[in-house]
């Protein structure tokens, strides 16, 4: 096909595309096998210009936790410079080494009379302590005070604390290097109270303050002594009202328990 002398813009396009041509050039021939030449770099804006474009803030990393060691180190000084009940719970209320605190609602530190002759310190808060702050106030409390009642006892005669004072989420059960981190503000705990009766409800405590290790059904009902470092207190484990809900024929042992506490504290009238 050949063009016209005169072809129209339409002609002149059908003669190029019916001989193969099928992209527009420019001017210059362009060697397509060469190498692409770097682009230049663009010149940097003004700093007025930088200035107005808004830059991301790096993101705050937090603290890494203190290794567990560190932790009850840090926990043994704390409590250690503690003089009064008062001065331990505030330093508990600042004290960051047990992660338990930032999942817990609250401290939960203790209950009753620290005056009182007989401290009963339990395994950790759960759900409705979180809640209220105190200790031993859902089913497990209930029942506790109705075994403390039947001994003429109740929350003015007694004071009511835990190894562990932050509920562990879900209401699992402190791990050891929790308990160890805590374990410190117990014992000053225990030490400034000082009772004339410790009991350990529950294995876990049994465990953490009196270091027996054989099983509670053994060891509940027998005397043990809790060392303060200044003076040695009787102390005997029994079974956690919370076991007693979920165990019921049990309570007969923690009956004979409540009576031996009872036959003790009259003894030292």
């Amino acid at each position: 096909m050949t063009p016209s002398p005169d072809p129209t813009p339409r002609e002149l396009l059908d003669f190029y595309l019916e001989g193969g041509a099928d992209a527009l050039v420019g001017e210059e021939p362009v060697d397509r096998f060469a190498e692409e030449e770097t682009p230049p770099a663009r010149a940097p804006k003004p700093a007025a210009a930088r200035a107005e474009i808004p830059r991301a803030s790096p993101a705050i990393r937090p603290a890494a936790p203190q290794a567990p060691d560190e932790a009850a180190m840090a926990a043994r000084a704390a409590a250690k410079s503690a003089q009064t009940l008062d001065e331990l719970r505030a330093l508990l209320e600042k004290f960051d080494g047990c992660a338990l605190k930032a999942t817990a609602t609250r401290l939960v530190f203790a209950d009753g009379n620290p005056q009182a002759r007989v401290m009963l310190v339990g395994e950790a808060p759960g759900r409705d302590e979180d809640i209220e702050g105190l200790p031993f106030v859902g089913r497990s409390g209930r029942l506790l005070d109705l075994m403390l009642a039947a001994i003429g006892l109740d929350r003015t005669s007694v004071y009511i604390a835990n190894i562990v004072p932050w509920r562990p989420p879900g209401n699992r059960d402190p791990s050891p290097h929790e308990s160890a981190i805590c374990l410190p503000f117990i014992s000053r705990q225990i030490e400034l109270a000082d009772p004339d009766i410790l009991v350990c409800l529950g294995k876990p405590s049994m465990q953490t303050l009196l270091k027996v290790y054989e099983p509670i059904t053994k060891a509940r009902g027998r005397w043990f002594t809790f060392d303060t470092g200044k003076r040695e207190i009787r102390a005997m484990p029994t079974f956690h009202p919370a076991f007693l809900l979920r165990s019921p024929l049990q309570k007969r042992f923690a009956w004979r328990d409540i009576l031996a506490m009872k036959k003790a504290l009259a003894a030292k009238s």
